[in-house]
């Protein structure tokens, strides 16, 4: 599918959405495998390689076109000696586990917390710039900057990908509360990353519930370039994912995901908490309109 900036909110069709996956992390939860900090889901690319194929291949058959690595947590400073064994080996799970006309994109994440902008370190760019190239070498199709709660961090981040070549993606986070960045902060971050060479602006792990009005932000800026996001599933009680096996708790999730489209966003996908039953009834719910 081609990515088409919309010209009016509701030009967005089904040939023009991209549909990116959900998350990796806890969905090895859902699966039953723990992700303990600070490898997190990194772990599980030497324990557990199999599983991971097979939920990439299930959001493949969910309907997503983009598929991100698990390399959030492959930067040398969390794996040490093994980070560039271990980001090769998940680029090639992603990519033997997916049709070939599908891209990977490479995960390039906060050095540090992506909920404490504050923890980011002053000088990122030597680590961003060795995980780019890595990523690159990898074999990825785009290099996804997700997550990114500090606007100069992040801007470092795209900067580094940007210089490898590949298509850069930027996604940056609002937090779990929706308190870490303004929906004017984002999208002036947003607009700095897109002149630096950044082709897609998205918002993610920020919950479903609150998505909109960072997205909104997104369409009034006129970027220029696609935008859109991936939100996580908020709170268990509010029945959106978390291993929640209700249906209805993905139909909720893509109705959300249904305002966002028709704000303009053309990339959509799932962040924490979210199943591929989310991206397939995204998809389901799109193809109705």
């Amino acid at each position: 599918m081609e990515i088409v900036t919309p010209t009016t909110p509701n030009a967005v069709n089904a040939e023009s959405l991209i549909l990116l996956d959900g998350p990796l992390g806890t969905e090895l939860n859902a699966r039953g495998v723990g992700t303990p900090l600070p490898l997190w889901s990194a772990a599980a690319i030497d324990t557990h390689p199999q599983l991971i194929t097979t939920i990439h291949r299930d959001y493949a058959a969910a309907g997503a076109t983009v598929h991100t690595a698990n390399t959030f947590r492959t930067q040398q400073r969390t794996l040490g000696a093994s980070w560039k064994r271990l980001t090769h080996r998940a680029v090639q799970l992603a990519r033997q586990a997916v049709p070939s006309s599908h891209r990977i994109a490479g995960s390039l994440a906060p050095l540090e917390d992506c909920y404490r902008p504050d923890q980011s370190p002053p000088n990122s760019e030597p680590e961003h710039r060795a995980m780019a190239d890595e990523l690159a070498s990898a074999g990825c199709d785009l290099i996804l900057c997700e997550t990114f709660p500090n606007p100069n961090e992040a801007l470092v981040a795209v900067s580094c990908a940007v210089r490898t070549g590949l298509p850069t993606w930027l996604s940056l986070t609002a937090g779990p509360n929706g308190d870490l960045l303004t929906p004017q902060a984002l999208a002036e971050t947003g607009r700095k990353a897109a002149d630096l060479g950044a082709q897609a602006v998205l918002v993610n792990c920020t919950p479903a519930g609150m998505m909109l009005r960072w997205v909104e932000a997104l369409a009034a800026a006129k970027l220029k370039v696609p935008f859109g996001g991936y939100a996580n599933a908020g709170d268990v009680t509010d029945r959106l994912g978390w291993a929640d096996e209700d249906t209805a708790a993905a139909e909720h999730y893509a109705r959300y995901a249904g305002t966002w489209i028709a704000a303009g966003a053309t990339v959509v996908g799932g962040c924490c908490g979210t199943s591929p039953r989310h991206i397939a009834a995204v998809r389901s719910l799109h193809q109705q309109r």
